[in-house]
């Protein structure tokens, strides 16, 4: 009886090895020679000779072996790609565009691909993987017609054009040097875009153009007519007292651990953190309505006096050596202490918090790319998300920041970049150099 119980149980043992080895082999089957997962990006419809076409292949179980990518129009085929893997070779980018000799033209056309994986099983129909994308061949580059005129600028002020384009756009603006200023399209169809000279480029130097580029990926330019108009900044020669780094330095210690110096935090604060604040700035301007919000001349602090200026060049020096040399980019307006602050034009709140070197600091955003800039103050009464009305009071006047006593420095920023907010004070210069062009037509 024993001897029959154990051939029993024997007999179980190998049909529970043998279904496990079936169970094994079936799933090793099935898994091997899994398909590679294929991403074709853009996603776009059209497409031209200056479009980037990634293609990433990604295997899961058996290496990538090869690729295959070919265009085809109107029965002409084009190899794109033809790759042979050796080794194991699990991921592959492929990034490729429509060559410019192939002959194609404006039209429908498509992209075959395939890939396979190294596997026994690729004869058997397994391992590969393919598919068709197909999409427009747009060869034609939008038209841009700006609106007639010179456009006079002065030398770290504001612009303005006006135009159209003739086909549907992914990118527009104005291109000053390596600087883009976003155009925005208004209700009659036309483009609007506010720009600016940078108060540091030579007047001869200063060519500003309109760059148009289609959703595939077609370009235009077209320099604009401008008159710019030279200007001569003020310098100045600033002693920094130790009385004055003992006071202000503690707002920044924790920013610098490893400096115990205050004049070396001093450095640091007044160089690599206003450099950062400059680049959160551009950062500000991308929180913009793509409308005018504001209206008319924008308001100065009330019965205040005229400090430094925009544009101002300073030397900063300690103890008779020079530290440091800054630009000044804003206007200095002294009132009484803890003066109360109106917001210079109607907007919305895109930062109300300490900001580096303007210590407590407002920015509202006026449409366009347009904001205006509060800081140095002592409090503040809005909060980012706040729609403000013009003249409504923000802030009072304070000494926060790299302040040397209570005052308001006030900013205007037009794409991220900071100009003379002077003229945004003057009501005739709005009208001659903003809403003729608003109003316009190309």
């Amino acid at each position: 009886m024993e001897k029959k119980g154990s051939g029993s149980f024997l007999r179980v043992t190998l049909l529970i090895c043998l279904a496990a080895i079936i169970a094994i082999g079936t799933l090793l089957f099935l898994r091997h020679g899994t398909p590679a997962i294929l991403t074709l990006t853009p996603k776009s419809d059209k497409a031209s000779f200056t479009t980037d076409f990634t293609l990433q292949l990604k295997a899961k179980n058996s290496p990538l072996q090869a690729l295959s990518v070919v265009a085809v129009q109107d029965g002409k085929r084009i190899d794109i790609a033809q790759r042979t893997f050796t080794g194991a070779v699990m991921e592959h980018t492929e990034v490729f565009r429509i060559p410019r000799e192939s002959g194609f033209k404006d039209g429908p056309m498509e992209l075959t691909v395939e890939s396979k994986v190294n596997s026994w099983l690729t004869a058997l129909g397994r391992g590969k993987s393919s598919f068709i994308k197909k999409f427009t061949l747009d060869l034609t580059p939008p038209r841009i017609n700006i609106a007639t005129g010179i456009h006079n600028i002065n030398q770290g002020g504001s612009g303005a054009v006006s135009f159209t384009v003739s086909k549907p756009v992914e990118r527009v603006g104005v291109a000053v040097g390596e600087t883009f200023f976003t155009a925005y399209q208004q209700n009659n169809g036309e483009y609007f875009c506010f720009f600016a000279m940078p108060y540091d480029i030579a007047p001869s130097s200063f060519k500003p153009k309109v760059i148009a580029r289609d959703t595939a990926g077609n370009e235009a330019t077209l320099s604009i007519s401008v008159l710019p108009i030279p200007k001569n900044f003020k310098f100045d020669k600033l002693n920094i007292p130790q009385s004055f780094l003992d006071d202000k330095m503690s707002q920044y210690s924790a920013m610098y651990p490893q400096l115990s110096s205050s004049l070396e935090i001093y450095k640091h604060v007044n160089s690599e953190l206003r450099q950062q604040n400059v680049a959160e700035l551009k950062k500000f301007a991308m929180e913009t309505a793509n409308a005018t919000l504001w209206t008319g001349a924008f308001l100065r602090l009330p019965n205040a006096a005229g400090r430094a200026g925009f544009g101002d060049q300073r030397d900063y020096y300690f103890e008779g050596e020079k530290i440091d040399h800054q630009t000044h980019m804003g206007v200095d307006l002294a009132s009484v202490a803890n003066a109360p602050v109106p917001a210079a034009n109607t907007g919305k709140v895109v930062y109300a918090g300490f900001f580096g070197i303007y210590g407590n600091c407002i920015v509202i955003d006026h449409g366009l790319g347009v904001q205006s800039l509060y800081s140095h103050l002592n409090s503040m009464d809005v909060q980012k998300g706040t729609e403000v009305k013009k003249g409504q009071i923000i802030a009072k006047t304070g000494a926060t920041g790299l302040a040397g006593g209570d005052h308001l420095h006030f900013g205007m920023i037009v794409g991220g970049v900071q100009v003379n907010p002077v003229e945004w004070w003057d009501e005739h210069w709005i009208n001659d150099n903003v809403l003729k062009h608003l109003n316009s037509k190309p």
